[in-house]
């Protein structure tokens, strides 16, 4: 679990500093070629690239959560998890009624 919130985490960061950086690297001339735009161009492109950033980084994320999916290798490892599922569950409830 901790494996899990620990990707989360790192794939937040990148979603708030990708297009940052890319607002950064187009508003101070970073990038070669880029000095003939005109400001209004520069701000289109700029935010296009940095909406794209964004939508690659949720891309890997998600590519990486599908990939991690944890399946139960056997009917006892599954009959298990239930199980334990379950008795949180009843717990839980017997809990609330008191």
């Amino acid at each position: 679990m901790a494996g899990a919130a620990n990707k989360f985490f790192v794939t937040s960061m990148f979603i708030w500093m990708a297009p940052i950086a890319v607002l950064f690297a187009f508003n101070h001339d970073l990038l070669p070629g880029l000095s003939q735009l005109s400001p209004h161009t520069l701000t289109l492109l700029s935010g296009l690239v940095a909406v794209v950033s964004v939508n690659i980084v949720m891309g890997f994320y998600i590519y990486i959560a599908v990939k991690d999916k944890h399946e139960p290798t056997s009917a006892a490892e599954a009959k298990a998890s239930l199980t334990k599922l379950n008795k949180g569950k009843t717990a839980s409830r017997a809990s609330k009624k008191d």
